[in-house]
């Protein structure tokens, strides 16, 4: 079995501004395992079929993520951000189903302060 480390964004819905919201990610570094592996292509009526991975990964969760998993958006996995499309709590765990490419919004970079 794989192991897993690294980020998972978790996305927060806010008010910028009267009647505009956006959302706001935080990343969170956690470890795990991956169970399944595997992807899938969709034939379709376009240029380039579309990829998609089918993997499962657990993931051991600290109070933050038990208390917001319904807000996860995405994983870092395989050096691409894939969405996560299923989240199930496994008591200790959380199993995390991937889905597509993630092409939402992620946290600013930190600045730079060397």
């Amino acid at each position: 079995m794989a192991k897993f480390f690294g980020p998972i964004g978790f996305g927060e819905t806010v008010e910028k501004s009267p009647g505009v919201w956006d959302d706001v990610i935080t990343e969170r570094n956690y470890i795990g395992d991956v169970f399944r592996n595997t992807r899938l292509t969709h034939d379709g009526q376009k240029v380039n079929d579309d990829i998609s991975v089918n993997n499962e990964i657990t993931i051991l969760p600290d109070a933050y993520a038990l208390a917001n998993f319904f807000a996860i958006r995405y994983i870092k996995w395989a050096g691409a951000l894939c969405t996560v499309s299923d989240v199930e709590v496994q008591s200790p765990r959380l199993l995390l189903r991937l889905g597509g490419v993630y092409n939402g919004p992620v946290p600013a970079p930190a600045a730079d302060t060397s």
